[in-house]
């Protein structure tokens, strides 16, 4: 029986791109994988798809019964809601340890790195398996995108060392090149709804017994949303009551300027000032430096609500 492959729901690069390149890994070494995904393919994913060939992996919502691997995650929240039903073989992921158990042995490659790619990087060469040019382009982009381009905190010597070999056997001479060109498709935002925006990258997390939803949307120039805050701010407002959510959050990164923009709906907006010291005006504040939300957000979050 296969056993299928994929990162959390609403998907980003790190996710789509970790369930090709683990698959790929595992069925080298003899395990039947099958990448798949919960949910829609980004712009910016697809931008990664169609540069080096390869269609998006299967939609798969419901894994009963199934055998799984998961990429680029390990919280309830951001699984099937099926997941205690499936045989969890194993986790790859950079993120703090979830809240998801199982019943039996599993394999766990847990790093504290920028990009779950990294670490399949490492699992390629700890099985000394070969990768495909397309594959390393694909693991290349997925870092690129998750240390938006070497600048995030959460971006490690790992991960850098991991770009340089993976640019080496895709044939990639500026990386950095690349990783603009990714971000300029994230940063195409007009033609876009609404909970097309809060939803592209947007994780639900469990603090205190209450549910908390951030989303991240990247660019190279916030004056995109100069004319959507306010369509933005509705669909915030509906997400949370539509998911009975405490607090529902958007981040509006500047990856030129580094910083971002907390767009904030909550039951007590009182905890997000205090998380972050800061002071709301109309719901929002600027954030200077922040660029990730596993580093410099959801920790302070969790410390307050708990």
């Amino acid at each position: 029986m296969a056993t299928y492959v994929f990162g959390h729901t609403n998907p980003d690069s790190d996710s789509i791109v970790g369930s090709i390149s683990l698959s790929y890994l595992k069925n080298q070494i003899g395990e039947e994988c099958i990448p798949t995904r919960q949910g829609i393919v980004t712009p910016e994913t697809q931008f990664i798809l169609d540069k080096f060939g390869f269609q998006a992996p299967e939609l798969k919502e419901n894994v009963a019964g199934e055998d799984v691997y998961l990429v680029d995650f390990s919280d309830l929240a951001q699984a099937p809601k099926d997941i205690k039903e499936a045989t969890i073989k194993g986790i790859v992921d950079h993120h703090k340890l979830g809240d998801i158990t199982t019943s039996t042995p599993l394999e766990c490659w847990i790093r504290p790195v920028g990009c779950s790619n990294t670490i399949v990087k490492e699992m390629y060469d700890y099985h000394e398996v070969e990768i495909p040019k397309n594959i390393a382009g694909m693991m290349l982009c997925a870092i690129l995108s998750d240390t938006v381009i070497f600048k995030s905190p959460t971006c490690t010597k790992k991960d850098t060392k991991a770009c340089k070999s993976l640019a080496k056997i895709a044939g990639i001479k500026d990386i950095k090149a690349l990783g603009m060109e990714m971000f300029l498709v994230k940063s195409a935002v007009q033609d876009s709804t609404p909970r097309e925006l809060t939803t592209r990258d947007y994780k639900d997390f469990e603090m205190a017994g209450k549910k908390v939803g951030i989303g991240q949307l990247e660019v190279v120039d916030l004056s995109v949303f100069d004319n959507m805050k306010d369509a933005l701010f509705a669909d915030l407002k509906a997400l949370k009551e539509q998911g009975n959510r405490h607090t529902v959050m958007l981040l509006l990164t500047d990856i030129m300027v580094e910083g971002s923009q907390l767009l904030v709906v909550s039951d007590d907006c009182t905890l997000i000032e205090k998380a972050f010291d800061v002071k709301l005006e109309n719901s929002q504040v600027w954030l200077p430096k922040v660029l990730s939300r596993k580093k410099q957000v959801v920790p302070f979050l969790e410390k307050t609500f708990n």
